[in-house]
């Protein structure tokens, strides 16, 4: 090989272009150790000694034989050949390996009914400059600059995306996100009137239609939630339930699991913030504090009959302005993230209009249903040590109305006249951190059934709740959250037919399980008085329930 070596440079087939004299120990002889410059070309010969050596192992063959000028030539040849498909396959893994640029989050999203309106940062659909092209590696042999990019592969990047749609911004769909929960309960009498003598009433729930002598475990709620920003100041949020019961489908036998549009809105904001939006669709109404708290966040099984026989359903069709402060959205963030269960992303002040037929009815008059609601939290820290990060939030709530009730004419059934329906409510909430109390309560008139006249009469009505909590974060169950729930009402359930009274005086005790995020568990015992709604049983019916539910977030 050294003998070949000497005959090629006698034969002029190295050659030293660029290199001065002074480089070597003579002008035309090559030193055992090249006696290049320092640095980098130092390297990179070395490097091609290196593959040429190493070619000399792939050939053993050619190596015994390569005693003349034409044998080293052809092993130089075939070297070539090697290093340019190296680097051809070396330029094919980099342009797979492209990566794109990320775009900055400069937009924020909401959360209905779940987070306050400050949400989380989202991309933005605004596009963004193009990645270049990747450059494709170039080799040559006697520019040793080339060498080394041509030979070691870059580092490894994950591909995001494809690299000739780098800077497109997401279509709508691919901003659209999905989730959801599943309640499943079990009601077990303890003892009551589970069953009474006709004319008598028995203890039923307006809330859950689990509540009967025969019934075991029933879905309480099956909900999808579809939710994103489809544009900057465009947020759109459906949710069908799939636990819905039907009745009249076989005789006078209820059928389940039938769905239900329960949510379809679209926020229009009118400010970079967000603080500012017009709410389109249906919707819930602003009335009540828990009535716009969703399910998923609340801490008892369902929701008080007093504040909730304002808006059954909690939703209407209609537009709702709402605005919040960015003082006040500070609070609910930082009580968000010490996880506080919240009312929903329905803004400090809120005033809106709807058909006034509640959820899923049709409009059945010419008059719009008005609604405003204020709510304001309190930072407490200026009371001294014991109240620092403790926060008190209170607020109103009013609507006016005329609505039209479902009455029973005969042996048919028909929309009985225009009765005016009108209320005012008080809240006040102080967040569990980690003892919390929550009241609410409200006074007003609307449609009631009038035993005595035999028809609906509008009549006065009043009730509300008292609520008392305590927070744990951390044990060997997980957190966990304890709570007492006293609650009363003397009025009409308006979406009834014949919107009978009901007579509701209730103490329910409970405790929410939370052992992994995904997993609620509450368990709670309830000594219930109420009257049943229906016009043909009278007197009120007691009893002692256990009651659990079990609830999958996803």
């Amino acid at each position: 090989m050294r003998s070949a070596v000497r005959g090629s440079r006698r034969a002029g087939y190295f050659k030293t272009d660029g290199w001065s004299p002074s480089q070597h120990n003579t002008a035309n002889v090559i030193t055992p150790d090249w006696n290049v410059a320092k640095g980098v070309r130092q390297m990179k010969r070395r490097l091609l000694t290196a593959l040429l050596l190493s070619s000399a192992l792939v050939l053993p063959a050619a190596r015994a034989q390569a005693q003349t000028v034409a044998e080293l030539q052809r092993q130089i040849n075939e070297l070539k050949a090697m290093i340019k498909a190296q680097a051809e396959a070396q330029g094919r893994g980099a342009r797979r390996a492209t990566p794109v640029a990320t775009r900055p989050a400069n937009a924020r999203t909401t959360d209905a009914g779940t987070f306050p309106a400050a949400g989380r940062p989202i991309e933005s659909a605004v596009a963004q400059p193009a990645v270049p092209g990747p450059v494709p590696h170039r080799f040559a042999l006697d520019e040793p600059d080339t060498w080394y990019d041509a030979l070691v592969p870059p580092a490894p990047e994950l591909l995001a995306d494809d690299p000739r749609h780098a800077g497109r911004p997401k279509t709508w769909f691919e901003r659209l996100s999905l989730r959801g929960y599943t309640q499943l309960r079990g009601n077990e009498f303890l003892s009551g009137d589970d069953t009474a003598p006709a004319g008598r009433s028995r203890l039923r729930s307006v809330h859950d239609s689990g509540i009967t002598d025969r019934n075991n475990f029933t879905f309480r709620r099956v909900r999808l939630i579809i939710q994103g920003d489809i544009h900057e100041r465009v947020f759109l949020y459906i949710q069908p339930d799939f636990a819905v019961n039907v009745s009249n489908q076989a005789g006078s036998e209820v059928r389940q699991h039938f769905t239900q549009l329960r949510d379809a809105y679209a926020d229009v904001f009118l400010d970079d913030e967000r603080r500012t939006r017009l709410r389109f669709g249906q919707q819930k109404v602003p009335y009540g504090w828990e009535n716009l708290q969703s399910s998923q966040n609340r801490l008892t099984l369902d929701r008080s009959d007093a504040i909730n026989s304002a808006i059954p359903g909690e939703r209407d069709i209609g537009i709702t302005y709402y605005y919040t402060p960015w003082h006040v959205q500070r609070i609910w963030d930082r009580l968000a993230k010490g996880g506080q269960k919240l009312f929903g992303n329905y803004g400090a002040f809120g005033v809106g209009i709807y058909n006034g037929q509640t959820i899923n009815r049709i409009e059945a008059n010419n008059d719009l249903m008005t609604v405003m609601m204020a709510t304001w939290p309190f930072e407490l820290d200026g009371l001294g040590e014991a109240f620092r990060g403790q926060v008190l939030e209170v607020g109103g709530s009013a609507y006016r109305n005329r609505f039209r009730p479902e009455a029973t004419f005969g042996t048919t059934t028909a929309l009985a006249r225009g009765f005016d329906d009108e209320r005012v409510g008080l809240h006040a909430i102080l967040y569990p951190q980690p003892f919390g109390l929550q009241a609410e309560w409200n006074w007003g008139r609307g449609p009631e059934y009038d035993p005595i006249a035999r028809t609906i009469l509008t009549k006065p009505l009043q009730g509300g709740y008292v609520q008392a909590m305590y927070k744990v974060d951390h044990s060997p169950v997980g957190p966990f959250m304890p709570y007492i729930r006293w609650q009363t009402y003397d009025g009409g359930w308006k979406v009834a037919t014949n919107a009978p009274r009901l007579d509701t005086d209730e103490l329910e005790l409970g405790v929410e399980f939370q052992p992994i995020k995904s997993v609620e568990l509450t368990l709670a015992y309830a000594n219930m008085k109420r009257r049943e709604a229906n016009i043909g049983r009278f007197g009120q019916a007691n009893g002692d329930l256990f009651r659990g539910q079990l609830q999958i977030n996803y």
